[in-house]
């Protein structure tokens, strides 16, 4: 079945919706449902109510509010009883969609009373049948339009050119035919009578067309499930994969390992050791290693990288008196790479292992043939000769590890830090470079509820970093409202009389375009900085940082921030990862509501370095009732882990997990917030894979589960 003649903004919009098939269609599932009750009419609609009209529109136009200059849809509703105004602010669009004469139905809340009732922001579409049809009793039990076998209409997420009322009617095409009967149900029947799941074609029904709200929740139950089994089996089926292949030994020295953890400029946390414990013993199995490090913000994951390295740059190859194998460290930035390189350089400057540095715009190797404390500059050419020929055993790096053109001679362990930052794609070039199996450890400081760890994460095996080094302060956050920026201010001065520095992070690079009405009350670094400079800490250095400055001059900054000649720096979240200043002690977050939940707790993080106590500020422009729940919960939480598990009870899928991030559906991330689900869904697919590795026995499982491989980590 296919639908004829689509116009090109509606194929468009389909796609942008993931709708390019019939199954696709069927599985846009709607977002919420509507009581579908019998029209009103405008005179009898009471103020307050919820209400469902059909009438005409009149006069659509567009004005701006007299204070704020907001833009304001407005047009008329009119029936034969009467007229109501219609109100859309913040959308201008509306009007262009709208023209004198237009049948429409229209749902909303009445404001206002008497003559002044209005409708604010109310669901608008296009109606089939005029008003005067929509009153008319009879004319309602024969009309498709208004007349239906469910109490229940569904609400679709919708785009410019495919409305929810256009994709109702695409739905109850499809029905019409029995195209949902034909459809081979991807979950075995077993499965479904042990968790009481609706089959696949009732499942559709009641999803799209309810009688009733508990039909709509077994349904979405269902599709929950499925997506959510349909996503471990994707990564069962990798982890057998792994499994089943060979990795190059490493020699595990415990002593020397001990030696070098000794060394520390700190003494390891029980946390640490367990998850360094953990690795060596996955060194001394046959198949790659695939674990996934969760550590808070300053919990010591690079410590953590750096002692199983040092494993692995002292272990020679199988088969050869000399030489050592190879480690790659891959990281998503350049500050952090640069950052990740010094910090190796300060725990390996006593032993004899060389460390390399790749980005797009340098390659440097310790230690220098010069100095032997200092790294040196040397050309890509020769770089990648030392590192083909084995004589750097740890490379750290950029997306500049996975070119082509760098080759390794024995790597046998890949890092990748910050993992939700990469794709799948990236990681696999890098752990297949040279055609070898490499053990691999993923590490993520964003946090992470533990049933999307489960999920997105399932061929990996996961070690929590849950505690912070001996004598670190809990952060103090506190939520700073215009009347209280003063104190915070004040704050940040006592700091920079102590000798400490500060961060003030802006949501802007440039003064924005004064069109831009929404843009106009984000503060930007440029202009911050000389505000703060000219009004606030007169007496104070204060540099800039942001992504459209030259690596040059980024790394610049950096060194003046580091080195203490810099006493504020004014940036963008480029600082979220990699800059690590023992001596920022404060940091002032403007526009707070415009960045997430992981984002806020990343950027406080750059200030749990030392034993110092350190201070946030959140300041945000505008502080609503959803506001100020997140400021709250940042304020509240103890660590990231706290945060993670408390944004997905709050909103689902949380903007700290992401759920489109990681390739996976509302539905399913609403289903992350049911732990049993989850692991019901995860013993199921173990129990499969085992079974049958490759699902010869299920195409149409097999089909299911390919979509969800490639959508996983695609971010």
């Amino acid at each position: 079945m296919h639908f004829a003649r689509l116009k090109p903004e509606q194929k468009r919009a389909l796609h942008k919706l993931g709708v390019r098939t019939i199954r696709g269609l069927l599985y846009h599932l709607p977002a919420r449902y509507e009581a579908a009750g019998p029209s009103g009419t405008i005179l009898g609609a009471s103020p307050g109510a919820e209400v469902t009209l059909y009438g005409t529109v009149r006069k659509p136009d567009v004005r701006k509010t007299w204070k704020s200059r907001r833009p304001v849809a407005e047009a008329y509703l009119e029936d034969a009883t009467g007229r109501i105004k219609m109100m859309w602010f913040s959308q201008p669009y509306i009007a262009k969609t709208l023209h004198d004469g237009m049948h429409v139905k229209v749902m909303g809340r009445v404001g206002g009373t008497g003559a002044k009732k209005y409708l604010a922001n109310p669901t608008i579409e296009r109606s089939l049948i005029s008003p005067e049809e929509a009153h008319d009793n009879l004319f309602i039990a024969a009309s498709s339009d208004t007349a239906t076998d469910s109490s229940m209409s569904p609400v679709y997420p919708e785009s410019r050119g495919v409305s929810s009322l256009w994709l109702t009617h695409a739905v109850k095409k499809v029905f019409a035919v029995l195209v949902h009967e034909k459809m081979p149900d991807p979950i075995p029947p077993d499965i479904l009578a042990r968790y009481n799941l609706p089959s696949l074609s009732t499942a559709l029904v009641w999803v799209h067309t309810p009688r009733r709200p508990r039909d709509a929740a077994a349904a979405r139950k269902r599709f929950a499930f499925e997506e959510v089994f349909a996503l471990q089996l994707a990564m069962q089926r990798r982890r057998a994969a792994t499994l089943r292949e060979k990795a190059l030994p490493v020699k595990v020295n415990r002593a020397a390992l001990k030696s070098f953890v000794a060394s520390f400029p700190f003494p390891p946390t029980a946390a640490q050791m367990r998850t360094i414990d953990d690795i060596v013993k996955d060194f001394e199995k046959p198949h790659p290693m695939m674990r996934l490090l969760e550590g808070d913000v300053g919990s010591g994951k690079t410590a953590v990288a750096a002692a199983t390295s040092y494993l692995v740059a002292t272990s020679t190859p199988p088969g050869r008196e000399a030489g050592t194998l190879q480690v790659a460290y891959m990281c998503p930035t350049e500050i952090l790479a640069k950052q990740h390189f010094s910090t190796f350089i300060s725990y390996f400057k006593d032993h004899p292992i060389s460390i390399g540095l790749i980005t797009g715009s340098e390659t440097r190797k310790f230690p220098s043939k010069v100095r032997y404390e200092e790294s040196a500059k040397i050309s890509k050419a020769q770089f990648r000769k030392w590192v083909v020929n084995g004589e750097i055993p740890i490379v750290i790096g950029t997306h500049a590890l996975i070119e082509k053109t760098l080759s390794f001679k024995h790597l046998a362990y890949a890092i990748v830090d910050e993992q939700h930052r990469f794709g799948t794609i990236h990681r696999q070039k890098l752990v297949k470079k040279n055609n070898v199996s490499p053990h691999l450890l993923s590490m993520t400081a964003t946090p992470i509820p533990r049933t999307l760890a489960l999920t997105i994460y399932g061929d990996l095996d996961l070690s929590l970093l849950d505690e912070m080094p001996t004598g670190r302060k809990p952060i103090i956050t506190e939520v700073v409202g215009r009347d209280r920026r003063k104190y915070a201010y004040e704050r940040v001065k006592k700091e920079l009389a102590a000798g400490h520095q500060a961060y003030v992070v802006c949501p802007r690079i440039d003064e924005p375009d004064p069109a831009k009405q929404f843009a106009l009350q984000a503060k930007s670094v440029k202009a911050e900085a000389a505000r703060l400079k000219k009004d606030v800490f007169k007496n104070a250095t204060i540099g800039i940082l942001h992504s459209k400055m030259t690596p040059v001059d980024k790394e610049k900054t950096m060194r003046a921030f580091e080195h203490g000649e810099l006493q504020i720096l004014v940036a963008t979240s480029v600082v979220e990862v990699g800059v690590n200043v023992l001596n920022a002690t404060v940091i002032l977050i403007e526009g707070a509501e415009r960045f997430g939940l992981a984002q806020l707790h990343q950027l406080r993080g750059r200030v749990i370095r030392s034993t110092h106590q350190s201070y946030c500020f959140v300041l945000p422009e505008t502080l609503g009732p959803a506001t100020r729940e997140r400021m709250k919960a940042l304020a509240q939480a103890k660590n990231g882990f706290e945060l993670a598990e408390y944004d997905l009870t709050l909103r689902g899928a949380g903007e700290l997990a992401g759920g489109h991030q990681w390739g996976v559906s509302d539905i399913a991330m609403e289903a992350l917030k049911n732990i049993k689900m989850v692991e019901a869904a995860r013993k199921e697919a173990q129990e499969m894979i085992a079974r049958d590795p490759e699902l010869k026995n299920n195409s149409a499982l097999a089909t299911r589960v390919a979509s969800a491989d490639r959508e996983v980590h695609l971010e």
